[in-house]
């Protein structure tokens, strides 16, 4: 099953329409602590609506302790940052793959990029009036990429 692996996000509404994301698309939400809100805010299950209650949602504490518990092979691990040098349109994503996004003003912490620089992709821009989508649209543009070709 694909995974949406969220790391340090900020907007709970961000997180909410992920949630609905996960659902639809059948795939796993995890969230990377420290979150920007409480998981329990109204605005994540108002931006999720009544579908909140059926994400298949994992936290760990850190990224570490994800790695540790989900020890991910490398070529499961996409990370998205509007900098990496590769289209998303380019891999083939396994049907066990690991979408990553970071927090929505910062992206991914250096720590997490660096070691796995060969495993960046993201979304084209057409303008050059934008760097980069809403982290929400991000990740639906992702998972649908992810999963061209399987439903």
């Amino acid at each position: 099953m694909i995974a949406i692996v969220l790391v340090h996000p900020e907007i709970p509404g961000n997180t909410g329409a992920v949630g609905r994301t996960c659902v639809a698309l059948d795939m796993e939400l995890v969230l990377i602590h420290p979150l920007g809100f409480q998981i329990s805010d109204k605005r994540v299950k108002r931006s999720g609506l009544d579908y909140w209650p059926h994400v298949r949602l994992v936290e760990f504490a850190s990224w570490d302790a994800f790695m540790a518990a989900r020890q991910p092979r490398e070529d499961q691990l996409f990370l998205f940052e509007e900098y990496a040098p590769r289209s998303f349109y380019e891999p083939d994503y396994p049907d066990d793959a690991f979408l990553v996004f970071g927090a929505e003003t910062t992206g991914l912490p250096a720590a997490i990029t660096q070691p796995l620089a060969d495993r960046m992709v993201r979304l084209p821009m057409r303008s050059a009036h934008i760097r980069s989508l809403n982290l929400a649209n991000t990740v639906a543009a992702a998972a649908y990429q992810a999963l061209h070709g399987k439903i």
